[in-house]
Formats: C-alpha cells, sequence, structure tokens
C-alpha cells in the first residue's frame, strides 16, 4: 500500500473540481425553461458524433475493466483482450444495423422497443430484470472495484473509498443526467487513455531497465511468453474462461450483441443522438477507441507477472503497477482512474433511473412523456425527473450496501460478472435478433426464449461444469432460438402487436463510415495473424 503525495493529491482534487463543476456547467438549461424528461434522460436528444463515441467508452471502461480486465490479463495473458478486439468489430454492425431500426422508431429505452414490438408482458419482465442486473451486477462491481484501487494506490480505507465513489458519481450526474454525463465524457475519455498509456510506458520502460518501451515489450514476451498466445489451447489452466476458437466464432458475439446492441446503459448514447448520421459515426469512433483499450489496460496486467509475480489477487495488479509512477504522474493517473469509475457509475445510475422512471412509473400511472411521445405536462415532467433522480440515490444505497457480500471473495470480478451474465445473454439476444429482424417473432416465444436462458443456462453449469461459460450461452443461444421460432410459428400473435416499422430505414453508411469499417477489420486482422 502507498500514498499519495501532495502534488498527487492537489492534481485529484482539480480533476474532481473541475469535472462536477464542467457537469454542472454543460447541464444548465436556458432561461425559462424547465428540465425535462426528453433533457434529464435524453440529453435532449441531440448529443454531438464525438460525445456519443467518447460516453460509449467512459461507460463502459471503468474498474471493472481497468482493475478486473488487467487482473485477467495477469492470471490469463493477452487472450483476455478479445473482449475489447471483438467488441470493435460488434460496434460497427450495432452502428449500421441496430442503430437505424430504433432511432427510425424514435426509441428511448429497450424495454420501450420490446413493448412496441411484442406487447405489455415481455417489456416489464425485462425492466424488472434490467433493474436488478444493474444495481447488483455492474453497480456493484465497478465500485467496488474502484473502491479496491483507491485503498491500494492511496492508502484510504476501502469502505471510505466505496462510499466516496458512490457519492460523487451520484451527485456529479444527479443534476444534468445523461446530458451532464455524455457532455463531460470527452474529458474522461482523454484523461483514461492518456493515464493509461503512461502507466503502460513506465511499466515496460521497467521492465527493459530504462531501454525503452520496445525493449521492455521483447523482455515481457520472452519472460512470460504463455501470456501471449490469443487463443488459447484446450490444455490452458483458463481454456473454460476463453475457450480457443469459441472466442472468435461462439459464444462471444453473444455477449457482445447483448451488451452493445440491447444494454440500456450503453445504447443509451446512440438513442440520444442528433442524427443517424451523428450516432453511426460516434459509434465508429468508439470502435477505433475499443481497439486501443488493452493497450492501456491489459498490458500493465502482463506487466505485473514480471514486476510483481506474487500477488495474492490477481485484481491488485493495476493498483499495484501505480506504484511505479512518480509524483504527479501519480495523480494523474489516479484522476484517470477515478474518472473511469465516475463516468461509468454515473452512466448506469441513470440508466437505472431512465428504466424505472420511463418504463415502469410513468407507464404504471397512465403518464406521456416529452421523452416518449414529445408531450406531457409541466407538472409531469417535472415529477418524472425528480422520481428519476430518487431512484437514482436509492440504487447507489443499495449497490454501496451489498457490493462487499457480493464481491469481496472474488479473485477475478471481470470473469465473475461475464459467466452471471452470461446466464441472461443468450435469451436476450434472441429476443432482440427476432425482434429486428423476423416478423413472425412473438411474445410468447421471447418470454419462453428469456426464460429458457435462465433455466437451461443453470442446468448447463450444474450437469455439464465441463463445458466452458461461453460455450454454454453459444449452445443455450441455439436452443432459445429453435425455442422462440417454434413457438412463434405455433401461437399466433395478436394482430396489433407488432407495431415497429421497417419503412424509411436504410442500412447504408456513408463512406466515412464504411472505410473507417475497413480499417477497424484490417487492424483486427493483423492483430490475430500477430498473436495467434
Amino acid at each position: 500500500m502507498t500514498s499519495l503525495s501532495q502534488i498527487d493529491l492537489i492534481v485529484v482534487a482539480a480533476y474532481a473540481l473541475g469535472i462536477f463543476g464542467l457537469a454542472q456547467w454543460v447541464s444548465r438549461e436556458r432561461a425559462g425553461h424547465t428540465k425535462d424528461t426528453s433533457d434529464y434522460f435524453l440529453a435532449s436528444k441531440a448529443l454531438p458524433w464525438w460525445a456519443i463515441g467518447a460516453s460509449l467508452i467512459a461507460a463502459n471502461i471503468s474498474a471493472e475493466q481497468i482493475v478486473g480486465m488487467a487482473g485477467s490479463g495477469y492470471a490469463v495473458g493477452l487472450a483476455i483482450a478479445s473482449y475489447e478486439w471483438m467488441a470493435a468489430l460488434t460496434l460497427l454492425i450495432v452502428g449500421r444495423y441496430f442503430v437505424p431500426i430504433f432511432l427510425r422508431n424514435e426509441i428511448y429505452t429497450m424495454p420501450q422497443f420490446l413493448e412496441q414490438r411484442y406487447g405489455r408482458v415481455l417489456p416489464v419482465l425485462m425492466a424488472l430484470f434490467w433493474l436488478a442486473l444493474y444495481i447488483f451486477v455492474n453497480l456493484t462491481s465497478i465500485i467496488w472495484l474502484g473502491s479496491i484501487a483507491i485503498n491500494k494506490v492511496a492508502g484510504v480505507d476501502q469502505d471510505v473509498a466505496l462510499i466516496g465513489l458512490g457519492a460523487f458519481a451520484l451527485l456529479y450526474q444527479l443534476y444534468g443526467g445523461l446530458k451532464a454525463v455524455a457532455l463531460t465524457d470527452i474529458v474522461q475519455v482523454t484523461l483514461l487513455v492518456l493515464g493509461g498509456l503512461v502507466i503502460s510506458y513506465l511499466t515496460l520502460n521497467e521492465i527493459g531497465n530504462g531501454q525503452g518501451v520496445l525493449a521492455g515489450f521483447d523482455v515481457l514476451v520472452s519472460r512470460a511468453p504463455e501470456h501471449f498466445d490469443m487463443i488459447l489451447s484446450s490444455d490452458h489452466p483458463f481454456y473454460k474462461d476463453l475457450p480457443g476458437i469459441s472466442v472468435l466464432v461462439g459464444g462471444m458475439w453473444i455477449a457482445n450483441l447483448s451488451y452493445w446492441g440491447f444494454n440500456q446503459y450503453i445504447i443509451q448514447r446512440a438513442l440520444a443522438a442528433e442524427s443517424l448520421h451523428a450516432a453511426q459515426k460516434g459509434i465508429v469512433f468508439a470502435a477505433f477507441l475499443k481497439l486501443l483499450m488493452p493497450v492501456i489496460i491489459v498490458l500493465p496486467g502482463i506487466a505485473a507477472v514480471v514486476l510483481a509475480p506474487d500477488l495474492a489477487k490477481p485484481d491488485e495488479a493495476y493498483p499495484t503497477m501505480m506504484r511505479l509512477l512518480p509524483p504527479g504522474l501519480l495523480g494523474l493517473v489516479f484522476a484517470a482512474l477515478i474518472a473511469a469509475i465516475i463516468a461509468s457509475t454515473a452512466s448506469k445510475i441513470n440508466s437505472i433511473a431512465t428504466i424505472f422512471t420511463l418504463d415502469l412509473y410513468a407507464k404504471a400511472r397512465g403518464m406521456s412523456t416529452r421523452a416518449e411521445k414529445g408531450e406531457g405536462t409541466v407538472g409531469n415532467e417535472k415529477h418524472l425527473v425528480l422520481v428519476g433522480r430518487t431512484v437514482a440515490a436509492i440504487a447507489v444505497i443499495i449497490a454501496l450496501l451489498t457490493a462487499r457480500p457480493l464481491l469481496g471473495n472474488s479473485d477475478q470480478a471481470f470473469q465473475f460478472i461475464q459467466e452471471f451474465s452470461g446466464f441472461f445473454t443468450p435469451g436476450i439476444t434472441v429476443i432482440f435478433l427476432l425482434g429486428l429482424f423476423w416478423r413472425r417473432a412473438n411474445e410468447i416465444g421471447a418470454i419462453a426464449a428469456a426464460v429458457g436462458s435462465v433455466v437451461l443456462s443453470y442446468v448447463f453449469k450444474f450437469l455439464a461444469p465441463q463445458i466452458p461459460f461461453m460455450d454454454r450461452m453459444g449452445i443455450v443461444f441455439l436452443a432459445c432460438l429453435a425455442l422462440c421460432i417454434g413457438l412463434s410459428l405455433l401461437v399466433k400473435a395478436e394482430s396489433n402487436a407488432n407495431r415497429v416499422t421497417m419503412e424509411g430505414v436504410t442500412f447504408r453508411t456513408s463512406g466515412s463510415f464504411n472505410v473507417a469499417g475497413v480499417g477497424v477489420i484490417l487492424i483486427l486482422i493483423a492483430l490475430y495473424a500477430t498473436w495467434w
């Protein structure tokens, strides 16, 4: 354990005050205008492309990625980077084929899409599921792993760090909502990338005895060659986490499509875009940033294999590497880590408030909103924004109380999150893919897919534990796909159940999107060809 110097504390304090002030400034309203649901939950549907791209990454990259994925890099190696690199390709698919349908139908939440596509039962079930997932898995994991980092680097008591992170993230977005989060995320991501590059540079330089990054990288590869296998063989000790070729053609696609295409706190940024072109441009920007993430997250974890080979837990790798930083730079990287935690935590808090308020509370009370229909009384809008803020506060309190019981004994929190989410993602992916592209799919089949995903996943986990969870996701996906198609063909849907229109939807993309997409694909081919 180390502690921050005075200059480090000044840097961190300057960041905290600056980003908090910026969030409040960008959230200000013009004179005479009262913040409504469109402003608070959808940033007035006016996000520019750079805010969308930066906010996608800021929402995604947090303690569960930085601390958790670096920990997996320490334990498993570069193969864990497939989560990042395959996500870049997934983003291109989401931008080209999913977002045009969502924006054409003026979708603002994923449960709303399910209601327009299937009926009234499924969206309520899925809204409740997402609330539970975001609070008890995503929110808890971010603040828990963030508190570990603060404890190891700054010497702050972990419980104090836990409460401090939750409280700051809540206050940071409480007034401005999504606008406060998204329009400040370009600062957060810039700090994250710069801080990550600094720590990668210094760790590699240390391994190379001051001879530079390339020399250090050569030494690292020679001393830990087993950590640079992108495709793990069946006899690898972590094969069950990353089962060989299945990473490229199997279950990881199920997880990625569900996460990047149908996950509220991720896709909400694209839904708030000022135009389809801005949404797609922002998504391809995020895809390029995803290619860079393993350099600033996984590489320090692998470097810890050489520099700190006797860590008690893999998740201590990134905080331990931060100790190499001199005063001032330590404060910068520490601020970058906090930036990632706060940005992602704030995103999840806002999405929890959005789903509860718009999909459950407003629907239960029969209240129309400006976020949904462009209409709603001033009184109702103020009331719903207040409900959203209240729910945000309650969600943070619950996460603070449950973080230690849920994650206190986990060695690799990132892998825990992936496997837990894997019980649900096959069904979610089936529901949305068929909902988007097969008009015969109905609510009975979709509910069966959702329930079947959980049941079959548990059956496979306990009756066939030797099957890697990623392969299990692929098998369960195919079973749920067959179940949904079969029931949809057997049971006739109500005539007015599907209100999603494809009229005016085009999957043609701009030349800049196409060129950028080809660039992403070529980079991925080069990466896997090099480290196969």
